[in-house]
């Protein structure tokens, strides 16, 4: 069958809190973009990271809002995908305190969820949000949209 591109991580998020080898090390790849996933499902983040890990990127998860929170501030990403429903503090919550703190103000954050009302998108856009994706929601198309922002919007000035 096939095999993970990093055997050695595969259930480590449960196990460490949610921090994932290839984040803790502060190793991040020359020129790689980092996203933190903060979603308590599993499931989700083995099919994002897999997908996001394909086109090159470095992926750090949490698993609640606390967690989300701690590692932004630790990591520093790119790019936060956050789920709205968490443990412990919400989506929105975590949306919030992000763009309060001046250490991850500028992070763009995409909220991932299955929760399709109009108030949750609204909220999710008052909040700050640059994104709104839904679930059930297609790997590839997330990871292209994720990809094209990054490209768009990550590069750094020249000079």
């Amino acid at each position: 069958g096939a095999r993970s591109p990093h055997p050695e991580r595969v259930g480590e998020d449960f196990a460490t809190g949610g921090a994932t080898l290839s984040g803790m090390g502060r190793e991040r790849s020359r020129g790689a973009k980092r996203v933190l996933l903060v979603d308590d499902d599993p499931d989700v983040h083995a099919l994002i990271r897999f997908h996001l890990e394909l086109d090159g990127l470095e992926v750090v998860v949490a698993v609640d809002g606390d967690r989300a929170l701690e590692l932004a501030r630790l990591e520093v990403p790119d790019l936060v995908l956050l789920d709205l429903t968490l443990p412990g503090l919400g989506g929105i919550e975590v949306l919030t305190a992000l763009k309060a703190d001046e250490a991850t103000e500028r992070i763009p954050v995409f909220l991932l969820t299955a929760r399709t009302a109009p108030e949750d998108e609204r909220a999710a856009a008052e909040a700050g949000a640059a994104g709104y994706l839904t679930k059930p929601f297609d790997p590839r198309e997330l990871t292209r949209r994720l990809a094209d922002f990054l490209r768009e919007d990550g590069e750094p000035s020249a000079g």
